[in-house]
């Protein structure tokens, strides 16, 4: 019989004493903290202007320079994150904590990557374009929400360290 059977299974450890406390004590921390919730509110204006250009036709200027703030926020969360995930685990990316966060990651760095070439390129129309915005928006919201789950479960892992302690 499995040793498992009957009993509670084990919670996923995300962090280490070690590096919780290396978490804790980076800024890199803190510049997370602050750009993921700015990142989520570019997101949602340029979500809204997006949206508003493939329903109306209007505003495609402002719609572009959205999309383009948003992936420049992106590049920048995801360079901070790489070296937050260096700090607190000694790997830039696919530390086993967040490998699969980061695997996703790469599909939303590769589809707004895609956005920005068919800009520069033109050959990609502007009706296209926002097509494809919308798909790297779709993978952002995801991961973003691969993102919060981790951080609930880094909650939750805290709170059972303490009662434990």
């Amino acid at each position: 019989m499995p040793e498992n059977v009957g009993t509670a299974p084990r919670a996923v450890q995300l962090y280490t004493p070690e590096e919780r406390r290396r978490r804790d004590s980076t800024k890199w921390t803190v510049v997370q903290g602050v750009l993921a919730p700015l990142q989520f509110l570019v997101f949602l204006v340029s979500l809204v202007l997006v949206l508003r250009y493939l329903v109306t036709g209007a505003g495609y200027e402002a719609a572009t320079i959205s999309i383009v703030i948003k992936t420049l926020v992106l590049y920048t969360i995801m360079v901070t994150g790489a070296i937050w995930e260096k700090v607190v685990f000694g790997r830039y990316l696919f530390a086993p904590a967040f490998f699969w966060e980061d695997v996703f990651s790469m599909a939303v760095i590769a589809l707004h990557t895609l956005y920005l070439w068919a800009l520069l390129t033109g050959s990609v129309g502007p009706t296209g374009q926002m097509l494809i915005a919308l798909a790297a928006y779709s993978t952002y919201v995801i991961n973003a929400g691969q993102f919060l789950w981790k951080l609930r479960m880094a909650r939750l892992q805290g709170e059972a360290t303490e009662v434990a302690a």
